[in-house]
């Protein structure tokens, strides 16, 4: 679909002078299928749903931290335009797409996808499964665009809101992810009725899920603030030479 509209859309919608896609987009779209693909096939998926969670949890920081600001960089201005046409659809993305509106959805989807009526519940059913991945998706591609938002119209957050919102957002994955490391029985009954691998006992296995999920994120998004920060000193340093 991305290809076909690079192709069939883009000389009629892309901005006269520019290019219908930069190399950099391409590549990012490109690198953004690359890990939604690694994250959903073989070893991955298979051993996230029949042996360990600790890989079903890196699985989902693909899907979530990964795929989605990729897939976002890769994307032309002029596509998302194209693809925000109904005022009703790019009303509802604008507003979502706001500091505390994309931090809110986020989070409650992240707890309800790691609530374990609700993990037991997908493990067992592929249809379920599907749906929570799906979710899980969609809510990062809400809180990614205050971040890398490929619209003018949609604008990203200025360096120190950017870097506020950064840091707001590492905080509230490491509430579940605690849950998971400093518990002292297995949290999902599914995970306790199959072997495990690496020599993991259900326990470690889901100590281990717990560390990757907070750490794993919370590295990216610090990674991300110093980024941000290092950024905007250098633009205000350049602002201030006469």
């Amino acid at each position: 679909l991305y290809s076909i509209a690079i192709t069939r859309l883009g000389p009629t919608h892309a901005e006269p002078g520019r290019p219908v896609v930069t190399r950099f987009q391409g590549t990012c779209f490109a690198l953004g299928l690359a890990a939604m693909w690694l994250a959903s096939d073989w070893p991955i998926h298979d051993i996230a749903e029949r042996y360990n969670l600790s890989v079903h949890m890196v699985q989902h920081l693909m899907y979530t931290m990964v795929v989605p600001p990729l897939m976002l960089l890769g994307i032309p201005t002029w596509l998302f335009r194209w693809m925000l046409q109904d005022h009703r659809v790019f009303s509802l993305v604008r507003a979502l797409s706001r500091f505390l509106p994309a931090l809110v959805i986020f989070n409650l989807v992240l707890v309800f996808t790691h609530w374990p009526v609700v993990v037991d519940a997908a493990l067992r059913s592929g249809w379920v499964h599907l749906g929570v991945h799906t979710l899980l998706f969609v809510s990062s591609l809400i809180i990614w665009m205050p971040v890398v938002s490929p619209l003018p119209e949609i604008p990203r957050l200025q360096p120190l809101l950017r870097m506020l919102y950064l840091f707001t957002w590492s905080i509230v994955p490491t509430v579940p992810a605690s849950f998971l490391t400093l518990g002292s029985t297995p949290l999902y009954k599914f995970y306790e009725t199959v072997p495990h691998l690496f020599g993991l006992s259900t326990l470690e296995d889901q100590q281990v899920a717990g560390l990757i999920m907070k750490t794993g994120a919370g590295l990216l998004l610090w990674t991300l603030i110093a980024v941000v920060f290092f950024k905007w000193a250098a633009d205000e340093e350049r602002n201030d030479v006469p």
